[in-house]
Parts: structure tokens; C-alpha cells; sequence
């Protein structure tokens, strides 16, 4: 708070002296191969420290990427602030449209909340893969899943390999497959 109120009672020859401190820091305007190890690591502090506040602001579930919705968001904003640390792109115009996607990602994760056809278009739905035992094979055909991926996860989740014993398995909107054993049959004890 101090450093913003010294800054606003800058003289203007003293704002002038510090834009150019600043901009010879950050290496504004040079070619991204003409940066300094200096000028790069000032610029990743500060690629750090505004993305610690750009997590904060944004929703923790997207730290999750419990959907394509969330990891689209994230390999993004990862891209994108990287072109802000190594030069490519220009430095404050790239933070600020980081600031500017998280604002997007909680809109449409506020608007998903509110309308569920909304969320299906940003986040999918889920799709049942096994049904009182049985496969459902036009849905493990449509979304790549073999028979052995979805017997590896019945051994790794559902602690069983056979099939009769699933009442109803679905890949969830995560990409994760959730399993609901059949009645009658001991859930093993974590």
C-alpha cells in the first residue's frame, strides 16, 4: 500500500525514471532472445506471484481439472503466461488477459451451475458403460473405452473382475469411471 501511495505522489520526472526501471527490468520492448537471465527471472516472479492470485481468484476446482472445461482452462493459462515470462508475447497485456480468463472460467462455471444444459455444453455429461452387468458396447465404442481399460478399473476401483457383479459403471465428466456394485455384493474395505 505504501509503494502505490509513493508512487501516486511521484513527481512526473520521478514516474518517467521509474517506467524506465521498470521497463529495463523487464526487458519491455527487446527481442525475446535479447533478454538477460535478469530480466527473466523478474519477469517469471512476477508471472508467479500474479498466478498464485489468478488460482486464488479463480475456482479451486479447476486446479482439480475435474473436466475438459477446467483443463482447457488451465494448459491456457499455462501457455499463455509462459509467452509473458520468456518474451514472446508482450508482458503486461498477456497478465492482464490472464485476469481476464479466469473472470471467463468462473462466469461459465457460474453459468453451468445455474442451467444443466449449459454445463453439459461446457463440461460434459456423464455415460453409462455397464448396466445391471451388461456392457453397453455402442457407449464404450463411442467414447474409446475398451473392455480391458474398463476390466483394469473394475480391478483397481471396484476390486473385482467380473462384470456381473456391476450394477452400473459410468465415465464420469472427469474422464474418471465411477462403479456402483450390484446388491448383495461386500464392498471391499479401504
Amino acid at each position: 500500500m505504501l509503494a502505490w501511495k509513493s508512487c501516486l505522489l511521484m513527481e512526473p520526472s520521478d514516474m518517467n525514471t521509474f517506467s524506465q526501471l521498470l521497463h529495463t527490468l523487464l526487458g519491455i520492448g527487446i527481442e525475446p532472445r535479447e533478454l538477460t537471465f535478469l530480466q527473466v527471472s523478474v519477469r517469471g516472479v512476477i508471472v508467479f506471484i500474479a498466478t498464485l492470485i489468478m488460482v486464488r481468484l479463480g475456482s479451486k476446482r479447476s486446479l482439480a481439472e475435474k473436466t475438459a472445461f477446467d483443463a482447457v482452462f488451465i494448459v491456457i493459462i499455462g501457455s499463455m503466461l509462459a509467452r509473458a515470462i520468456n518474451g514472446s508475447e508482450a508482458f503486461f497485456p498477456t497478465l492482464g488477459t490472464g485476469f481476464v480468463l479466469v473472470f471467463l472460467h468462473r462466469l461459465f462455471g457460474l453459468a453451468a451451475y445455474y442451467s444443466h444444459a449449459f454445463g453439459i455444453l461446457v463440461k460434459g455429461k456423464p455415460v453409462v458403460l455397464v448396466q445391471d452387468g451388461r456392457l453397453q458396447r455402442k457407449n464404450t465404442f463411442w467414447e474409446h473405452i475398451s473392455k480391458h481399460d474398463l476390466e483394469e478399473d473394475m480391478r483397481l476401483d471396484a476390486k473385482t473382475e467380473d462384470l456381473s457383479k456391476i450394477q452400473v459403471a459410468r465415465l464420469e465428466r472427469s474422464g474418471d469411471i465411477s462403479f456402483i456394485k450390484a446388491n448383495g455384493v461386500k464392498q471391499p474395505a479401504t
